[in-house]
Formats: C-alpha cells, structure tokens, sequence
C-alpha cells in the first residue's frame, strides 16, 4: 500500500492485527517506508484511530479505523564520502563490514564527517532507510573505537527483519576483549540494570534503581590469563550502551585501554615487559573488537555466522603479552 503525501489513507485493523502497537501496525501496513519518517507521522498527530490522537505505544483494536497523513521528508541525510570498507559479506539484503576502530557509526553533534554511514552512501545506491536518512542501512552500532562485524540492510524488509531478531534476542554476537587483571571464574554471567551516570554525560553505570535504567546480561569466557592481562570471549545477550565495557569495569576487570572506565589510553611495550621505547604504542583505544555474529538471512532464513578478523592492534596486544 502506498502513501501520497499530505494526503490522509485510511485503513482498517484486521483481526490478525488486534492487539498490536500503533507503531508497529503502520510499518507492517506500509513496509516500504521508513520507520522514523512513519514514526514523525505519530509525533506530529497525523495519524489518529477512530478519528482520535494516540500515543505509539498504544494498542489497536480489531475493526479500529487508522487515518495516516504522511508529511514530506525531512531533506537531510549522510553526505557521501569515499571511505574504503572491509566488506566481509554482501548479497542483494545484507552487507557485513568488519569496522574499523576510531569510525562512528552515523552522524552526530561533533561526528559529521567519516562516519560509515557516509562510507556506505558513497559505495552503495541503494539502502533501507527504515532509520532515517542519516543512518542508510544501519540496523545497529557499534561504539567508536569498537572494531569488527557490524550488519547493514539493503532493503526495508531486510531492516525489519534483523531489527526483529535484534529484539527477540535471537542474534548471537561473540566479541573478544583483552581485560585488565585474571577474572577469578573460567566463565561467568554478568546480570545488571543499567543507566546513564548520573555525574558523567557520556558514561553509563550499573544501577540497583531498575526504574532508572535497563536490564543487560552478558556471558564471559576467559580464553588466557597473563600476569596482569586476560583474554575473554563475552556473548552480550542484550544490547545495551557500552554493555560490555560497563560489565567488565563493574566486575573488576575493565576493557584494556578503555578511557572511559579504565582510565587507560594506551599501552606500549614497557607498560607490559618494563622495556622498550615508550613511544612505541601498540594499541590506543579500548581492547574490543566484535569477532563474529549469527543470524538468520531475512530473507531466506538461512542461518549465517560472520567473522571478522582481528584487527592488527589488537593481535599486536596479544602477541605482547605472549612474551610477557
């Protein structure tokens, strides 16, 4: 079904729909426009049930009338920018690019320029735009100085479906991560609700107020153990904002080189042997990189892992303490 714009369309809940949200019934409805330009429709009250405004998160009801105006599209988007990109795998519906560290995943105040959703303008014509013209094709993130595997959309269809299995919890992610200290247990599951902090606008803290943040959960294995260094594989099994990182510093064993909650820059070869020239840094950003991800293909259900390969840094890291 199509929409004109600033012209109302009028549709009718069917008894398979009953019960639904109002925002997510509209993009069921119509499939081949994007979430966020769907969900400005609803902020701007151009979408009403039985001749009535209701919030997105309301339900509607089996032989309900929903009356949808769609307002022009807003003009912005990613500037196209010749950005080379680690394409791990690509069909007509899915892109996997192995990210590197130091790239934000789409614009935002003070990250205009160099963004992979720029990259991803520039090399590809067409990408769902189910999140906006500023982020064409991302269905999730990664922070910025988190490298590896990270899923892009080509089409609407394929967005909502990875955004689904997303939500359901059904993707399985694997990152490795060098951590500071030896983690006492082989492995271990990490449960806490978490929340912005309450002094630091960019960090996030664990939280015992459940009302004031969200539920995570994330497994660790700890794959080697150095004097004062570990490598784990962790399975985030929700999504939260700097999850991992957040989990790790809260039980004691923060990511290597992590700014934020290790208060750790960088490390050079004396920071691990006591010998070296000290300008020769081996990693400058947080020890964490997303190794590999599972999904089912979203159109033919065909199940998927994708690796990506350690970055260099990384494996430099590694290599360092082999020696040590």
């Amino acid at each position: 079904m199509t929409l004109n714009y600033n012209v109302p369309t009028l549709v009718s809940v069917k008894p398979e729909d009953d019960g639904k949200r109002l925002d997510v019934f509209i993009s069921e409805m119509f499939p081949s426009y994007s979430r966020s330009h769907l969900q400005e429709a609803i902020r701007q009250e151009k979408v009403r049930v039985d001749e009535q405004v209701i919030k997105a998160s309301a339900k509607v009801r089996c032989g309900q009338s929903v009356s949808i105006i769609l307002p022009e599209p807003r003009s912005e988007g990613a500037i196209p920018e010749n950005i080379p990109l680690d394409i791990l795998f690509e069909d007509d519906h899915v892109i996997a690019i192995n990210k590197p560290p130091a790239m934000v995943v789409h614009p935002a105040k003070g990250n205009w320029s160099g963004t992979l959703a720029s990259a991803l303008a520039y090399h590809f014509k067409s990408l769902s735009d189910v999140s906006g013209p500023t982020r064409p094709g991302i269905v999730h993130r990664l922070d910025r100085d988190t490298s590896g595997v990270i899923l892009v959309a080509k089409t609407n269809p394929a967005h909502l479906s990875l955004s689904n299995q997303f939500q359901e919890r059904s993707i399985k992610k694997t990152y490795v991560a060098v951590v500071r200290g030896r983690p006492e247990r082989d492995r271990d599951t990490i449960r806490a609700v978490i929340a912005p902090h309450p002094r630091q606008r960019e960090r996030m803290a664990i939280t015992t107020d459940k009302s004031q943040g969200k539920y995570s959960e994330s497994f660790y294995e700890v794959k080697q153990r150095w004097e004062s260094y570990s490598l784990i594989h962790i399975h985030p099994r929700t999504g939260r904002t700097h999850q991992i990182r957040v989990h790790m510093q809260h039980i004691g064993h923060s990511v290597a080189c992590d700014r934020l909650y290790a208060n750790q820059e960088q490390l050079s070869n004396v920071d691990l042997h006591d010998s070296g020239d000290p300008q020769e840094v081996i990693i400058s950003r947080q020890a964490l990189h997303a190794f590999a991800i599972e999904f089912a293909h979203p159109i033919t259900s065909e199940s998927h892992r994708i690796e990506a390969p350690l970055r260099s840094d990384m494996q430099d890291l590694i290599n360092a303490l082999d020696l040590t």
